[in-house]
């Protein structure tokens, strides 16, 4: 596996994550990888491998919690998933989501909803969507030293909007308002920006333009990184997966397979096995047998 050299502290940072894309003649070496996790054994499994940044998305919503989108994901259910994360990671950068409603009324309530992910979930940065709209809440985040990785192009808290998870940046117009929206997330202070759905010929030149490191999804190889839903990369998801998710296993057919087999095994008296079993001292033994005489 091919890695870019860590910190000395074998822990990936934000100053770490902004000078990959600085690398520019080893470039692919130091693409980023990032991962969606939603507990504590799929974090620690991820983080063991290597994975460089784990996201606790708000795609949980859909993937975990069986929402039809992400909008009804709350910050205290984000909550729990971060925290059973940060039990799980030790070398990642460890970023949350800040789901649909935590950032959308004031100012001063977005940096307190922010604060707590950082506080009481243990991340060490925030992901917000949207780009022009959000430039003074990155600043003020970052103000709060509260590192922000920003999201433009498909946003999913905005499906409704949007009329569906569509791709965006196709014409022209579009096409332009989502480089503005990278420039703007970067100028107010992002350490790297995901793009999302959009043709792979503009991540490449919204990657080419900006100082600070793009992770598509969907967006095409030419980004600075990757990341993939967790449950899409498993093969977990129980509905269609994007066509962008390229499955890496099937644990869905693995898992249906093995709960088959412990059935029967159930049914047929093979399990638990005499070696799966606790015994009684001798004592309690020959007691028990003169019990039954």
């Amino acid at each position: 596996m091919s890695r870019a050299p860590l910190s000395g502290n074998g822990k990936v940072t934000v100053p770490e994550i902004l000078s990959r894309k600085s690398a520019a003649e080893t470039r692919t070496e130091n693409r980023i990888t990032c991962l969606t996790v939603t507990d504590y054994p799929v974090a620690r499994l991820l983080d063991e491998a290597g994975i460089d940044i784990l996201l606790v998305g708000d795609s949980l919503g859909m993937v975990a919690l069986g929402y039809e989108n992400t909008l009804p994901v709350t910050l205290d259910e984000m909550l729990v998933y971060v925290r059973a994360a940060r039990r799980g990671t030790r070398h990642a950068l460890l970023v949350a989501d800040m789901p649909y409603g935590s950032y959308h009324v004031s100012i001063e309530e977005s940096v307190r909803n922010a604060i707590r992910l950082v506080k009481e979930g243990g991340a060490e940065a925030v992901k917000i969507e949207g780009g022009e709209r959000r430039i003074e809440l990155i600043a003020r985040l970052v103000d709060a030293e509260i590192p922000v990785m920003g999201h433009v192009g498909l946003t999913p808290q905005s499906v409704n909007s949007l009329g569906g998870f569509r791709v965006q940046g196709r014409a022209p117009d579009s096409a332009r308002q989502v480089e503005r929206d990278a420039r703007a997330v970067e100028a107010a202070g992002a350490f790297a920006v995901v793009l999302e759905s959009v043709p792979r010929e503009l991540a490449a030149r919204i990657t080419e333009k900006l100082s600070v490191p793009t992770i598509g999804i969907g967006a095409g190889p030419d980004c600075d990184g990757q990341v993939l839903v967790f449950h899409d990369f498993a093969g977990l998801t129980m509905e269609h997966a994007p066509r962008f998710a390229r499955r890496y296993a099937n644990l869905a057919t693995e898992i249906s397979r093995a709960a088959s087999q412990y059935l029967g095994d159930v049914r047929a008296g093979r399990f638990p096995s005499d070696a799966e079993s606790y015994h009684s001292s001798a004592e309690v033994r020959t007691e028990l047998e003169r019990q039954r005489t």
